[in-house]
């Protein structure tokens, strides 16, 4: 298995993994790789394999959530011709495909009980049987296994085999995601910036500015390195020719034209929550025709609106057109709501 994608980053959080990975690398037994979805687990198995003794030997990989259950041992472990329907032939699983070399199984803890004592088996003694037949195989597979799950709780609920767990995990690899690898941000983004320029045949690469900056260093990246690297080619995707690039979107789905359904109801501040309980249920308010209670309603929820448009404006980095985009407003709505807050003045927002 030949990639083209490259470990990158120097933060120490990251360095110390790949350290670690590089150690196991040399001895013959198995890993297992933890980590968020995106941080880059099929990445430190390719590395494991390479500097392994068995550098030279197949790389296989299966991903254990591709298939359904039915089907996942005769993946793993082959099967004879007619061992099921649809079996016309026999074939060879990923044990004997990898022998001599690597298995790597993502996405482990999805396996079946069934599935997971065979691999028990194939594990220990180093022997697997086909579906359909009654003669074991000698197999030499080192296993390299990956999981976004936390396995031992697994095994606390009984979905996890305690004996497989401890069989396949000699060393353990956790992967920081990215937001504990903040040093890691800019470098990773200039590297996909820099390669999808490229790709479309844009010789100058601009960079990102000052802005654009502080929008990837600020956010938390729940999706790691795979969602760093869509934000920034969507971005160098849609940057036009003359300076660096300033608009970074994160949430491709957000549009002012999303169906109904769609849509977030905005978040109530609990301040606002609380000020309505004290005020007692509106039937009681109108009973008493207090006229400092209605003034005191009308100041809370004037408040209100006066903060969501400061959010707003905030998150929009004070561009009104974008700005009203965002709350459903119209540009002039906008406009006449801000100049009723107060909120229209030198460098609190702009036109464009």
């Amino acid at each position: 298995m030949e990639r083209t994608t490259q470990v990158i980053g120097q933060s120490t959080e990251f360095l110390d993994v790949l350290e670690r990975a590089s150690r196991a690398a040399a001895l013959d037994r198995p890993v297992l790789v933890i980590g968020e979805r995106g941080t880059g687990k099929e990445l430190v198995a390719e590395r494991l394999h390479r500097l392994s003794p068995r550098w030279d030997q197949p790389l296989v990989v299966m991903n254990c959530a591709a298939l359904p259950e039915t089907l996942i041992e005769a993946e793993l472990f082959g099967h004879e011709a007619g061992a099921f329907t649809g079996a016309t032939k026999a074939r060879v699983g990923r044990f004997e495909e990898a022998d001599g070399g690597t298995l790597f199984l993502d996405e482990l803890g999805t396996l079946s009980m069934g599935a997971q004592e065979r691999l028990l088996r194939a594990v220990e003694y180093g022997e697997i049987t086909r579906i359909g037949s009654s003669r074991p195989l000698r197999v030499d597979v080192r296993i390299v296994a990956a999981t976004n799950e936390h396995l031992p709780e697994k095994v606390e609920r009984n979905q996890f085999r305690a004996d497989l767990l401890d069989r396949l995990s000699f060393e353990v690899v956790t992967l920081p995601p990215l937001r504990a690898r903040p040093g890691d941000v800019m470098v990773l983004a200039d590297h996909f910036g820099r390669r999808m320029a490229a790709e479309m045949g844009r010789d100058d690469w601009p960079g990102f500015g000052p802005q654009a900056i502080d929008a990837l260093v600020d956010y938390q990246w729940p999706g790691n390195v795979r969602e760093l690297r869509n934000v920034v080619e969507r971005a160098v995707y849609r940057w036009e020719l003359g300076g660096p690039i300033e608009t970074i979107e994160f949430d491709p789905f957000h549009s002012p034209y999303q169906p109904a359904s769609a849509r977030r109801p905005a978040t109530v501040p609990v301040s606002a929550v609380q000020g309505a309980e004290e005020a007692g249920p509106p039937a009681t308010r109108e009973a008493e025709g207090n006229a400092e209670v209605e003034s005191d309603f009308k100041s809370r929820i004037a408040r209100f609106e006066r903060d969501l448009l400061a959010k707003a404006l905030a998150e929009h980095r004070f561009n009104q057109r974008s700005t009203a985009e965002g709350l459903g407003l119209s540009y002039d709505q906008l406009r006449h709501a801000l100049k009723r807050h107060g909120l229209i003045s030198a460098g609190q927002s702009r036109d464009d």
